[in-house]
C-alpha cells in the first residue's frame, strides 16, 4: 500500500518534521465487531492531538474567551495502514503543514507505540471563523504568531 499524494518526501524523512505528539490509550468503546479500532475512531485521534496540540500552543483559552475569534474543520481525510486494538498505546502526531491568509492545513501520523508501526496518516484544513458573522476572516497575529514560533515557519 502507498503513502498519499500529501507525503511528498519519504515516509521517515516525513515523520522526522513532527515536533509534538500526545499519547492515547484505545479505549474498547473505540472498536468494532471485528475487534480492531472503528474507522471513525481515527478522527477522534485526530481531534484528541489537534486539541492537546493548540492547547500545548496556549491557544485553546484564548479561542474560548475570544467573542469573536472561531476555528472549524473544513476537512478532514484519514489513510488506514494498520490496524490498531483495544488496550494499545498510540501516539498521534500533529504539526501545521501550511498556513494561509484565513486557514491552515495540519498533517496526522498515528504510531503504535510499543512497535512503531505507522497506522494511519491524515491531513485537514481549519478555517478561522467570526463568531458574529459565520464569515471567514483572516488569521488573527496572535494564532499565526504562535504557530509560526514554535513550527519555524518563514
Amino acid at each position: 500500500m502507498g503513502y498519499p499524494e500529501f507525503i511528498k518526501s519519504d515516509i521517515n524523512y516525513w515523520l522526522q518534521g513532527f515536533r509534538f505528539s500526545t499519547t492515547i490509550k484505545i479505549r474498547f468503546s473505540e472498536t468494532d465487531a471485528y475487534g480492531h479500532v472503528n474507522n471513525v475512531s481515527y478522527f477522534t485521534y485526530f481531534e484528541q492531538a489537534r486539541l492537546d496540540y493548540l492547547e500545548h500552543l496556549g491557544l485553546v483559552d484564548e479561542l474560548m474567551k475570544s467573542p469573536n475569534n472561531l476555528i472549524v474543520t473544513a476537512n478532514l481525510e484519514c489513510h488506514y495502514l494498520s490496524q490498531l486494538h483495544y488496550g494499545q498505546l498510540i501516539d498521534v502526531y500533529v504539526r501545521i503543514a501550511r498556513m494561509g491568509k484565513s486557514s491552515f492545513d495540519l498533517e496526522y501520523a498515528i504510531k503504535d507505540k510499543k512497535k512503531g508501526i505507522l497506522a494511519a496518516v491524515g491531513k485537514g484544513t481549519i478555517v478561522h471563523i467570526n463568531k458574529q458573522t459565520g464569515k471567514s476572516e483572516a488569521l488573527p497575529a496572535f494564532i499565526k504568531e504562535k504557530i509560526v514560533e514554535y513550527e519555524k515557519i518563514n
